[in-house]
């Protein structure tokens, strides 16, 4: 029992002294951090200086500092238009703003919405079809079709949501995704924020911090759903870069753990058996 006790510790211990050697350790996961905190800043002065409501976010494991060198990270970035009031309830309603309201119902994928058009000047439903992108429902409801955002990154690789560029010599590949913002935390989601857990992880001024950064409606429909083109994926992304940004450096190592058996092992040829989102 102490023998099986004692080489549990000694190997716990040899990995973590590895994981530290590659990299993984306090001092290079705060260097990634800033490194992007940084490359996010200077993105997004360009639209603040011409009043673009446009914001850039850098988000997965590099902007997490939750890789190293062998993983082959690729870098997400999340291009987000301000440029709508996407709501959740009538209240939310602004005058003279292109409203959408997102929809839940028996026709949508759990985690994901339709964005139905609001009039600009009263709130209510607009009933006119006004161009290409939108479609009339068999409730007659107009609703913002995800295809608007298709090709819209030249020479890019299509995969769901994002536009890959990959294989560019010098360069790491990236992912990037089109949104849209909505200021309030999704309603369907609404019981993770009052779930008490006796692990007190995450903390209650964690979940209040991620109640404010609300979320994204991403143009990407559920691979099983009736209506691909017309839904789009609920994100809370920030709210999720905001819980790993918490964990501490062995949380971390046994993370980037995961994620080498993940791609050693169980993706070895490069394909999706599990994500490291899953993870």
């Amino acid at each position: 029992m102490f023998q099986e006790h004692d080489h549990r510790e000694n190997l716990s211990l040899a990995l973590s002294e590895v994981l530290d050697d590659i990299g993984v350790n306090e001092r290079m996961v705060m260097r990634r951090r800033r490194h992007f905190m940084l490359e996010e800043t200077m993105r997004n002065i360009p639209h603040r200086l011409t009043d673009t409501n446009v914001s850039v976010y850098y988000l997965g494991s590099r902007s997490e500092g939750t890789t190293t060198r062998g993983l082959d990270s690729d870098i997400d970035v999340l291009f987000c238009s301000h440029e709508f009031n996407i709501i959740q309830n009538w209240s939310e309603w602004k005058h003279g703003k292109l409203n959408y309201l997102m929809l839940q119902d028996e026709n949508t994928t759990l985690g994901y919405c339709f964005l139905q058009l609001l009039r600009p000047d009263i709130p209510l439903p607009v009933t006119v079809i006004p161009i290409e992108h939108y479609i009339r429902d068999r409730s007659g409801r107009v609703l913002y079709k995800n295809t608007i955002f298709n090709g819209a990154i030249p020479d890019a690789v299509s995969h769901g949501p994002s536009n890959a560029r990959q294989g560019q010599h010098g360069f790491c590949d990236t992912d990037t995704v089109p949104a849209f913002s909505c200021n309030s935390w999704p309603q369907s989601a609404s019981g993770w924020l009052e779930r008490q857990d006796i692990r007190r992880w995450p903390t209650q001024d964690m979940r209040r911090y991620a109640a404010s950064t609300g979320c994204f409606v991403v143009p990407t429909g559920s691979k099983v759903s009736q209506y691909p083109e017309l839904e789009w994926r609920i994100s809370t992304s920030l709210a999720e870069k905001h819980l790993m940004l918490n964990l501490n450096i062995t949380q971390i190592r046994c993370y980037v753990l995961l994620k080498m058996i993940l791609k050693s092992f169980l993706n070895p040829q490069g394909e999706i058996n599990i994500s490291s989102f899953m993870m």
